[in-house]
């Protein structure tokens, strides 16, 4: 069984920061990807952030710039460093492992005041 807990979340005001992390905890067999996601109300969930085991990334262009995804191997833990955030940044966010299967975590609310 694979447990991803996400913390981090919150609210901030427009031009703040704030980091996320996602510990994965489990039998936990070749990663491909850790990511993140997010999902805004009536919206779909989108792609925010991926890292690869090797360190390459991929951003939406909504966030490049202002977003930094890291990863800690050893720790089987990624990370989402949030700059600059706006109001539109405003959804849950959502930690995902991708080995065979595709992993979710429970999500972290995370609310920019304008």
């Amino acid at each position: 069984q694979v447990q991803l807990v996400e913390s981090g979340g919150g609210l901030v005001q427009a031009g703040g920061s704030l980091r996320l992390s996602c510990a994965a905890s489990g039998s936990i067999f070749s990663i491909k990807t850790m990511g993140w996601y997010r999902q805004a109300p009536g919206k779909q969930r989108e792609l925010v952030a991926g890292i690869t085991p090797g360190g390459r990334t991929n951003y939406a262009d909504s966030v490049k710039g202002r977003f930094t995804i890291s990863r800690d191997n050893g720790k089987n833990t990624v990370y989402l460093q949030m700059n600059s955030l706006k109001p539109e940044d405003t959804a849950v966010y959502y930690c995902n492992l991708v080995t065979n299967v595709i992993y979710w975590g429970q999500g972290t609310q995370v609310t920019v005041s304008s």
